[in-house]
């Protein structure tokens, strides 16, 4: 990817986020994020995956998590994209406590175009995403053919994914 002096694209790249709530109104708190995210400078939103019900992931007890995938195109370089989801969640409310704990919103870049990079602020792809159904269920209905770690697809990765079945479309 070549970057100009400003740290942005030099042309806008393709990118995946992955969105999730389990506080507060869920679903409002994901059109909230999806909004400030299309109304920031260098991104703009092209396509939102249907909403899934996931259990939630780590030892903290907690409520189920509503998820969902957004593909964007941004002229943002990888980290200043990171920069702006965490100002997202901060402006939103999101405190950052309790590792795994609930969240009113947690925004990921998964993927970055075929951007492979290793920063101390972000791995893309996201080095998880393989083993998350929560991840890959939503992203394979906008973006199946995007590759992760390893070379595989989203659609493959998805195939041998364990947890899919705790993974429930929503239809609201």
């Amino acid at each position: 990817m070549l970057q100009n002096d400003t740290g942005h694209a030099a042309r806008p790249q393709r990118a995946a986020l992955g969105l999730g709530s389990n506080m507060g109104d869920p679903k409002a708190n994901l059109a909230q994020a999806i909004a400030l995210l299309d109304t920031s400078p260098g991104i703009r939103v092209l396509e939102i995956s249907p909403a899934y019900r996931t259990p939630p992931w780590g030892p903290v007890p907690q409520d189920d998590y509503r998820n969902i995938c957004l593909v964007i195109e941004t002229t943002l370089a990888p980290v200043d994209l990171l920069r702006r989801c965490l100002a997202v969640e901060k402006q939103m409310g999101r405190v950052r406590d309790v590792r795994w704990g609930p969240r009113l919103i947690d925004i990921d870049v998964l993927l970055y175009e075929d951007t492979e990079l290793d920063h101390p602020e972000l791995t893309v792809p996201h080095p998880r995403m393989a083993e998350r159904a929560f991840v890959l269920v939503p992203l394979a209905d906008i973006w199946p053919e995007a590759r992760i770690a390893g070379g595989l697809t989203v659609a493959q990765a998805l195939a041998s994914c364990p947890d899919r079945d705790g993974v429930v479309r929503l239809e609201d």
